[in-house]
């Protein structure tokens, strides 16, 4: 069997490993010609995230390009404390999570794919796949064709993949919220910060993250409620101005949001955020679709690319033990669905959180200490973080 990846974000090179590790040969089709580590902000990979690595003997990987995460603090806009949530169990030793630039994790998941013996084609554009008894196909922009027997369709919220399997399959839904993310460097409040922690602000006027890093920086994003934001927007509006917006939306609220926005450098601007709750056909004629291009939640879940990890270990081993592409890839769907799109929909509940109108944010702080004191715990969140994949069981 030889499989046809597009796509060499996160979930492109981990299916090709954990394909590798099944014993199937791929080919990774990535449209870049050279991707940039440092490009884009930061994401926690959580346990189970970092379980389905360790599936793929990966994880050192991600422990080369990330730092130890274990706890989420929120906080309101008046400085009060809301709640503290632990990432979940450690999965070996004491690493709970890690976070790191999403770039830097898919760059070193498709050199390590390559240096194992994965295929991977770079300039490699996709602008048509098919599918059938006789095999797939997928036609790159100079016309040349890759062929194998099954396609994985890795290629994100609009996917290509998924509207060639079902031309009325939905799109991505925008969520209300523009992301924003950055770095101060060398600053006083990193030590002021707790360690391996998540600082979370809901601000008054934007949700405010940042998390220290062992090197004496922190990391930072802003997610603000507003309508997309336009092509023209985002070519006409500078960095500096962009900056300076973001500051007036946290200026008042206390906290160290105002200083490390004002003082940092600014790596992500006008990042428009997407979900996408249900896709009725995740594969047809031997063509499947994983991670976001199937079901994205939204940043606020902080699963997008946990779930992407679990669906490409999921799909090798499925495929493994399939009677054939088609049995192997009914396995994979029945095996994910109901786990994913639990996980989307609460993404969605927590980023209605961070959008309250001018009632609700009177009464967010007193109701938020109390859901996270009574509702979102540790306890209740352990289905999504304490799953973990036993590589040598069959799958369902």
């Amino acid at each position: 069997m030889k499989a046809v990846i597009v796509g060499g974000g996160v979930a492109g090179p981990a299916v090709g490993l954990a394909l590798h590790r099944a014993g199937i040969e791929s080919v990774l089709l990535e449209r870049r010609s050279v991707a940039d580590p440092e490009a884009g902000s930061y994401l926690t990979v959580s346990p189970n995230g970092l379980d389905a690595l360790a599936a793929v003997d990966a994880l050192d990987l991600a422990r080369e390009v990330g730092f130890p995460s274990r706890l989420n603090t929120m906080y309101g806009a008046t400085g009060r404390l809301l709640g503290e949530i632990p990432l979940g169990r450690p999965i070996v030793d004491d690493l709970v999570g890690l976070t790191m630039k999403r770039s830097r994790l898919a760059v070193v998941l498709a050199e390590e794919a390559e240096r194992r013996g994965v295929e991977v084609r770079r300039d490699a554009q996709v602008v048509q796949v098919a599918g059938g008894q006789d095999g797939v196909t997928a036609t790159l922009t100079e016309g040349t064709t890759v062929s194998g027997e099954v396609l994985v369709g890795a290629d994100g919220v609009h996917s290509l993949v998924r509207r060639t399997l079902d031309p009325q399959a939905p799109s991505g839904r925008y969520v209300g919220l523009t992301n924003f993310g950055g770095i101060t460097r060398s600053t006083p409040l990193a030590e002021q910060l707790a360690p391996e922690a998540w600082h979370f602000v809901f601000g008054s006027r934007a949700f405010f993250g940042a998390h220290p890093t062992p090197d004496g920086d922190v990391v930072w994003f802003l997610n603000v409620p507003r309508p997309e934001i336009s092509a023209d927007e985002r070519r006409t509006i500078s960095k500096e101005q962009w900056q300076h917006w973001l500051h007036e939306l946290v200026r008042d609220d206390d906290g160290p949001a105002a200083a490390l926005v004002s003082g940092g450098e600014l790596e992500l601007a006008g990042d428009n955020t997407f979900d996408l709750p249900t896709v009725p056909t995740w594969s047809r004629d031997g063509m499947v679709v994983i991670g976001d291009a199937a079901h994205a939640p939204a940043p606020s879940s902080g699963q997008g690319a946990s779930m992407a990890l679990e669906d490409a270990v999921v799909l090798a081993q499925a495929l493994r033990d399939g009677s054939d592409v088609s049995a192997g890839l009914a396995a994979y769907e029945q095996a994910r669905r109901s786990r994913v799109e639990q996980i989307v929909a609460a993404g969605a509940r927590s980023s209605s959180s961070k959008i309250p109108g001018p009632i609700g944010r009177r009464l967010q702080e007193p109701m938020l200490k109390l859901v996270f004191r009574h509702l979102v715990t540790e306890k209740s969140t352990e289905w999504m973080s304490g799953h973990r994949i036993d590589w040598e069981a069959p799958v369902g």
